[in-house]
């Protein structure tokens, strides 16, 4: 297998792997699907958190991760994808950062990965085996990544402020540690 065919066939299995996990998240978040608490639940939760209107802020964590994932997957407009899920992972890494790093003890290690991944895929592109080679790129081209990423992860960096300003003036002190419940 030559170069070009391996790392395509990586990017294949990284965007797949990466994008079903991510989208299998969000279909908890939109549809109550796979043990999920859907929009209600996942609203209520978000607003407990500061992230207000919660309803609102669970159907956009759960775009994020739905879209972005489902994006993803199929290496379709990539680096709108991976900005949308990667910005999605950075507001999750900072909601379980209290509990530290491993996600046993409920830590932001998966979403820190996960973020991780999005972000190289939306930098490096989908590769052969995809929807934005056979679409030439119509979809993906090469400013969107920087462009997109900036966007998405300035505005999850404004909604984490806002969201720990505003869950510490519910408690009546400083900002709080933000709980999760996934």
């Amino acid at each position: 297998m030559g170069a070009s065919r391996g790392r395509d066939l990586g990017l294949l299995l990284l965007r797949t792997g990466v994008g079903a996990t991510l989208a299998a998240h969000g279909s908890q978040k939109l549809f109550g699907a796979l043990g999920g608490h859907g929009l209600e639940g996942t609203g209520a939760w978000m607003d407990s958190l500061g992230f207000r209107p919660g309803k609102v802020s669970a159907v956009l964590a759960g775009l994020g991760e739905f879209g972005g994932g489902t994006l993803l997957a199929l290496g379709l407009a990539t680096p709108l994808g991976g900005s949308a899920a990667a910005a999605t992972m950075v507001v999750a890494s900072a909601v379980d950062s209290p509990r530290g790093f491993w996600a046993s003890g409920g830590g932001f290690e998966l979403p820190a990965v996960l973020a991780t991944a999005a972000t190289s895929l939306a930098l490096a592109g989908a590769g052969r085996y995809s929807l934005d080679h056979l679409t030439r790129g119509r979809f993906a081209p090469s400013w969107l990544a920087p462009v997109a990423l900036t966007g998405s992860l300035a505005t999850a960096g404004a909604l984490i402020v806002r969201a720990s300003t505003l869950r510490a003036a519910d408690e009546g002190g400083d900002v709080a540690s933000v709980d999760s419940v996934d």
